[in-house]
């Protein structure tokens, strides 16, 4: 759990043995498997992305084996393997539920941060808001797919890319690394920016047309980019390098301030700046679909469940390549 927000220098989680979870009205327990390790847990641990209780344990890239079934709760039985991801619930009753953009529901709640998620070995989830899951295919590689994968799929969508277009990528960690698949596999062009000469290399074995440094101009103009990285600096330098009418997606839940914008060589001819802010189950059912079509090769690094300090301080000096993912034993 998360003891005492800050720096991972100072270990802000601690081990702690705790009851096991009682799955309330409408929800699963579900017994972890794995979970990958998303830079929204390093945000909480460190502080940048404020608690909403004490001592929550992080965690939302879950995959693991239903064992009960609370009261009233409608889902896949006991033995069910399912995936529990980073939307927990909405209210279905707002405008934006209404809609059909849940992800911006003022009521919503979040796994690991609303409440305890997947680093422990066992979790209680709402049965309308996970996602079944293949039996053939290993926890490790799936894990990664309930909010990298999706999440990245969401800002590819905010991004307008076209058909066949030329599409950049701002960092090359668990997201982009299967958002540049997924795009590859659609027919785009990718070119892929990024400081790690690891995750370069990685970039260009997956398909990439190019790998430079974060702040190098891609090759052509880029119909449409989506910024990973978490460094509000590269926002004018990756809107720059948009050609006429592109737009750029910027991806994670924090970022640092974004410096003084020109108008005309950052947003005139069009070019457009959007946020993304979490994802709708629809997005979660959508991506699975394509990752089982395009069965993108999912790059991880694994840890054991008691190494979650070590992922997080990996995760925090990119040492980690592709996602971080903690097993159960």
């Amino acid at each position: 759990m998360v003891a005492r927000p800050g720096p991972v220098a100072t270990r802000p989680l601690e081990r702690t043995r705790l009851p096991d979870p009682e799955p309330g009205p409408g929800e699963l327990l579900v017994r972890v498997e794995a979970c990958a390790v998303c830079r929204t847990d390093l945000h909480l641990a460190e502080g940048d992305l404020p608690p909403r209780r004490p001592r929550t344990v992080p965690g939302h890239e879950v995959v693991g084996r239903v064992e009960a079934l609370g009261p009233d709760a409608q889902g896949p039985p006991p033995g069910s393997r399912v995936g529990v991801a980073w939307l927990r619930s909405t209210c279905g009753v707002c405008r934006y539920c209404l809609r059909g953009a849940e992800n911006l529901c003022p009521m919503s709640t979040y796994t690991g941060w609303d409440a305890d998620g997947g680093y422990a070995r066992r979790l209680t989830a709402p049965a309308a808001y996970v996602y079944p899951l293949p039996e053939d295919e290993p926890a490790e590689e799936l894990a990664p797919l309930l909010c990298a994968g999706i999440i990245g799929y969401r800002a590819l969508l905010r991004a307008d890319l076209p058909p066949g277009g030329r599409l950049g990528i701002y960092g090359f960690g668990a997201s982009a690394h299967l958002t540049a698949q997924i795009a590859i596999a659609e027919g785009a062009t990718v070119h892929v920016m990024t400081r790690s000469a690891a995750a370069r290399e990685l970039a260009r074995r997956l398909g990439a047309a190019s790998a430079g440094g974060s702040a190098d101009p891609p090759p052509e103009p880029l119909d449409a980019a989506i910024l990973f990285a978490p460094v509000g600096d590269l926002v004018p330098v990756a809107l720059e390098a948009l050609d006429r009418g592109g737009t750029l997606a910027v991806a994670g839940i924090h970022l640092t301030d974004i410096p003084v914008l020109n108008y005309r060589r950052h947003l005139f001819q069009e070019r457009t700046l959007r946020s993304v802010t979490a994802n709708t189950r629809a997005d979660g059912r959508e991506f699975l679909r394509l990752a089982a079509e395009h069965r993108p090769r999912v790059t991880t690094t694994p840890y054991a469940f008691e190494e979650a300090d070590r992922a997080l301080s990996d995760l925090a000096a990119d040492r980690v390549e592709g996602a971080a993912v903690l097993l159960m034993s």
